[in-house]
């Protein structure tokens, strides 16, 4: 059998994405990981079913490259909104995911707007292994008299994050540093690790260690993210740019409704079959 599917990126952050509105698509954890290679297979960060929703305009499934599967993905939550909202042609859409029912709205040529709702900031929510103040968490990555990183923002936007606040975002520096805290038993459920430089009020540079996926060119909710944990620390507006490896987000996290809602781009790379 083979399976249809679209490849797509938003804001670099790549994904394999299949229609599974009819015929059910159930990969394996070897088979997502094979698929997932970027030298052998054919290469993303995510892949992505779009299947029946009773709720919603349709359910989006999210794997991670490793085979996991994870609650959302920002980015991912734009291409499928635009692939739904031209197969409907409508400017808006609901979608479900694990991680919460989330709307898409035309923004303009290729562009998307997503309503991530409400970020959750209780350190049960995001969850932690203990109870902490999640605008400054009780955690560092190096000596203990002159750490590297210390005090991350804790966040979930339906998915677990830490922010760091530093200007080191050298690859090196960011993979160990990631790759150290994304399983550190403070996180039952692992975590995505962003190291944000806040340029100005309304500028962020971003890099994120994604659960699963490694280092990633852009990553949506680490960007809402990055901005909430900035916001509440008073380092930014509610409202900033954020500049990731692949291109830009904007992200605002809305004061009258409490909701991140998230602009940026959409592109389809290319068509191909799958053979399972």
């Amino acid at each position: 059998m083979t399976r249809p599917f679209v490849k797509m990126n938003g804001a670099g952050n790549d994904f394999i994405v299949i229609d599974a509105l009819e015929t059910p698509f159930r990969p394996t954890e070897d088979q997502i990981r094979a698929l997932a290679d970027r030298a052998s297979g054919e290469g993303f960060d995510q892949l992505i079913a779009i299947e029946p929703s009773e709720t919603a305009d349709a359910f989006m499934r999210v794997w991670n490259a490793d085979g996991s599967m994870v609650e959302t993905c920002g980015n991912a939550l734009r291409c499928v909104g635009w692939l739904l909202m031209e197969a409907k042609g409508s400017d808006r859409v609901v979608i479900d995911t694990a991680g919460g029912s989330t709307t898409a709205a035309r923004a303009g040529d290729r562009q998307v707007t997503v309503d991530m709702g409400k970020p959750r900031l209780d350190w049960t929510q995001v969850p932690l292994a203990e109870e902490m103040d999640t605008r400054g968490i009780e955690l560092q990555v190096g000596p203990i008299d002159a750490p590297l990183l210390h005090t991350p923002g804790a966040v979930s936007m339906g998915n677990p994050h830490v922010v760091f606040f530093t200007d080191r975002q050298d690859d090196g520096f960011v993979t160990g540093s990631g790759s150290l805290v994304e399983h550190h038993p403070l996180f039952p459920q692992g975590v995505n690790v962003g190291f944000a430089h806040v340029l100005d009020r309304d500028h962020i540079r971003l890099r994120v260690w994604e659960r699963g996926a490694g280092l990633t060119k852009a990553c949506g909710t680490g960007a809402c993210a990055a901005q909430v944990a900035a916001a509440r620390r008073g380092l930014t507006d509610r409202r900033a740019t954020v500049v990731v490896d692949g291109g830009e987000l904007v992200i605002d996290w809305d004061a009258a409704t409490d909701h991140v809602l998230m602009t940026g781009p959409v592109e389809i790379e290319r068509t191909g079959a799958l053979s399972f």
